[in-house]
């Protein structure tokens, strides 16, 4: 079992926390192989409700690790050669994917920087609650590297102007602008204390009915002109004719909570 991912249940929730801080949590491959195996276990999983991701130590996460191939930088490609790099790129790719496809609320709680790849991962939450000393950027193009995976993920998080500062311009964002981009949803100095306040706000949701949306929201994502109106009536009366929905309407009637927020 990897140490670069601890993982933490408690009920409904697990805790992953990227855990190399020697390293500022930097994604090398184990990490990310660790990443998309718990996404795996994630979406199988119907008592998990809620994902909260962070790091250890005083960073987030650094961006990807490239000292595996440190010697292959700035080298040309033999002929015939099938390309490491290509390969490793798409499995980070396939992370991000598997992360933002999860049916669970994923809540990414930053303490620290969150640069490239791990600017990536925090465009893939749900939720994002940051420190005020959290810091945000996508600093590829100074060093002459293509933000490429986390490209899509940034433009679906910002749009399209706010995606170009950040991929085009590599600015670097505090907390408070990185709110006021849309990045971070909430900047407070105690982080596991808002965490938890959060998640009690959340059990209040239908895991169902949650779900659902999110794959709605996922098929607008990735068609440029889409037209989900058969999909979402078919969820729509499926959600219905759920057990979920008499409850929650019971409840909301007799000013109770639903029995998923107990």
């Amino acid at each position: 079992m990897t140490t670069h991912l601890l993982r933490d249940r408690d009920g409904a929730l697990e805790h992953w926390t990227l855990n190399n801080p020697s390293r500022r949590n930097a994604l090398d491959d184990e990490t990310v192989t660790a990443l998309i195996a718990a996404c795996a276990d994630a979406a199988a999983d119907p008592g998990l409700r809620f994902v909260v991701l962070t790091g250890a130590g005083d960073a987030f996460c650094a961006g990807g690790h490239l000292g595996d191939f440190a010697s292959l930088i700035g080298q040309p490609l033999k002929p015939g050669e099938t390309d490491p790099l290509m390969g490793a790129s798409q499995r980070f790719g396939d992370l991000l994917h598997a992360l933002s496809r999860l049916p669970q609320l994923l809540i990414a709680a930053v303490d620290g920087p969150a640069l490239a790849g791990g600017f990536g991962l925090v465009c893939c939450a749900d939720v994002v609650i940051a420190t005020p000393r959290a810091s945000f950027g996508t600093p590829e193009v100074t060093l002459g590297i293509a933000p490429a995976q986390i490209a899509a993920f940034v433009w679906r998080r910002l749009g399209d102007a706010a995606a170009r500062q950040c991929l085009l311009q590599a600015r670097k964002f505090d907390a408070r602008e990185a709110q006021r981009l849309g990045l971070v949803d909430e900047v407070a100095d105690d982080l596991p204390a808002a965490t938890r306040v959060l998640i009690d706000r959340l059990r209040l949701m239908a895991p169902d009915a949650v779900a659902a949306t999110k794959r709605l929201l996922n098929d607008l994502a990735t068609h440029a002109t889409p037209d989900l109106r058969p999909q979402a009536a078919l969820a729509f009366a499926a959600s219905l004719r759920s057990p979920e929905a008499p409850e929650g309407l019971n409840a909301f009637a007799k000013k109770r909570k639903p029995r998923w927020a107990e």
